[in-house]
């Protein structure tokens, strides 16, 4: 009797010790790659090694996976080389970046059609007749553990994501945290719980104090990098750097059915020692497209700031239209450097690569100050970039995202006049959010912005913006 005891009592033991085994979720996650297709082939050997050791692996991504390289926005089916190479690497899903509307609601719905992996958004409305259907949330099994996401994308005040009102028409958002806090159900299906997130570095952490049912934010849209993941009120936020330059390996420690233990290590992509060949190869194919690398001018000295680059667009559009003034919103300035040499087409669609038109417009010195004023609220990147006119911008002290002042003056120095008529010249994204009073709405010149570059950098033949500065801010001392 004595022996069937001990029998049973180990027996016991045995099945509690298997009842409580730890159990891993891995997940290769990455946000705003921004169409750099340069780097699947370092992607795609990340993964295949990884898969290698954890045959479960996820691969999703936090959103904005286009938007920003030429050989992909400008291919006959925008995006789709994008679709084709996370189709082959293996993606098992996205949420949707602002960026992913790009090309409208039809051409997303298209691209859709085309992915072989999952959208998870639970704030867009799903619009069938346009081939939009994102999923609100998904489930997968990875060993046997249960891993709930749900996704959503950042909207503004006029509920809309960060791209140009048109390409979202037809489509409706909700607020984020409204929205995603329908889904906590998820908690008592699943073991793990991830917020798949596109709102921004910051908002995530001020969202995170509200989802106590969440274990982890998957993170985008600000492209912050955190080196590795950071605990905030009990969950672990993740993001990293755009343009694919690194990817995060999350690593989370089940037991029981509970969440024990989560880690993250970024991993460099860029100078990963190894290429997978196929996806190497169907690079090659998109890339072959020589008008790309066409020379349009000659930097003679490295450009090393946004400020340089935004004022080298403002210039553009200014003397290639005949305006007076020019602006864009910041956030329309795509990348804040580029090293002396050969001024590429393709170096102008990756700065400007949205096909924004140009919009000229008559205004009065009031009604371009209000005009500029409205785009720094409505763009979220900051003040606008601009030529003409030089910008001394005080933000209030207690208030540090509201301007106090705007300064504007002639580059000479001179005194700007207010009441005066100028002609003035943005892109249509800029005309579409800048909600301010005025008589003209402007008129599209049916040139894009990034053609209008070009002929200005051809024109030009060299260009040096080295030290301009145009844009002066500071912070008001009471």
């Amino acid at each position: 009797m004595k022996k069937l005891l001990l029998t049973l009592s180990a027996l016991c033991l045995l099945a509690s010790a298997a009842f409580a085994e730890k159990k891993e979720v891995h997940i290769i996650s990455v946000n705003d790659m921004h169409a750099k297709i340069e780097n699947f082939p370092q992607l795609a050997a990340i993964v295949d090694s990884m898969r290698a050791v954890y045959p479960d692996l996820l691969v999703i991504s936090a959103g904005d996976n286009r938007t920003g390289e030429p050989l992909n926005d400008i291919y006959e089916i925008p995006a789709y080389p994008m679709v084709v190479l996370m189709n082959m690497v293996g993606f098992h899903a996205t949420t949707m970046g602002n960026h992913e509307f790009d090309s409208g609601a039809a051409g997303l719905g298209r691209l859709m059609s085309m992915s072989g992996f999952s959208y998870i958004c639970a704030n867009l409305k799903p619009a069938p007749e346009l081939g939009v259907v994102p999923r609100p949330t998904q489930i997968f099994d990875v060993n046997g553990v249960k891993v709930g996401f749900v996704g959503a994308v950042e909207v503004n005040a006029r509920m809309t994501p960060d791209t140009h009102p048109d390409n979202v028409v037809g489509l409706e958002f909700t607020p984020v945290l409204e929205t995603i806090e329908k889904y906590k159900g998820l908690r008592d299906e699943c073991d793990v719980v991830i917020f798949l997130s596109h709102i921004g570095y910051e908002a995530d952490v001020e969202i995170s104090k509200d989802l106590p049912w969440v274990d982890v934010i998957i993170g985008g849209h600000s492209h912050t990098q955190i080196d590795g993941g950071e605990m905030h009120n009990g969950l672990m936020i993740t993001q990293v750097t755009n343009r694919l330059k690194r990817v995060t390996h999350i690593t989370i420690t089940v037991e029981d059915g509970k969440v024990v233990d989560r880690k993250a290590e970024c991993i460099e992509v860029e100078g990963y020692p190894k290429q997978d060949v196929a996806v190497a190869e169907m690079v090659r194919f998109f890339s072959n497209n020589p008008e790309f690398q066409r020379v349009l001018a000659t930097l003679t000295a490295p450009m090393t700031s946004y400020e340089q680059l935004g004022c080298m667009m403002t210039d553009a559009w200014r003397v290639e239209t005949g305006s007076d003034i020019a602006f864009t919103n910041t956030g329309g300035v795509r990348y804040d450097n580029l090293p002396a040499g050969p001024f590429t087409v393709s170096d102008v669609l990756r700065l400007d690569p949205f096909g924004n038109d140009t919009v000229q417009l008559e205004l009065t010195g009031q009604e371009l100050k209000d005009m500029l004023i409205a785009t720094t609220y409505n763009d979220t990147y900051g003040f606008p970039k601009v030529s003409g006119i030089i910008c001394n911008v005080i933000f209030d002290k207690k208030n540090p995202e509201k301007i106090k002042e705007l300064k504007i003056t002639n580059p000479d120095g001179s005194k700007f006049d207010l009441k005066k008529t100028y002609k003035v010249v943005t892109n249509s994204y800029t005309a579409s959010i800048a909600n301010s009073p005025r008589k003209d709405q402007g008129r599209a010149l049916n040139r894009t912005t990034a053609s209008i570059i070009q002929e200005y950098l051809e024109h030009q033949g060299t260009i040096d913006y080295t030290g301009v500065e145009r844009t002066f801010q500071s912070v008001s001392k009471k």
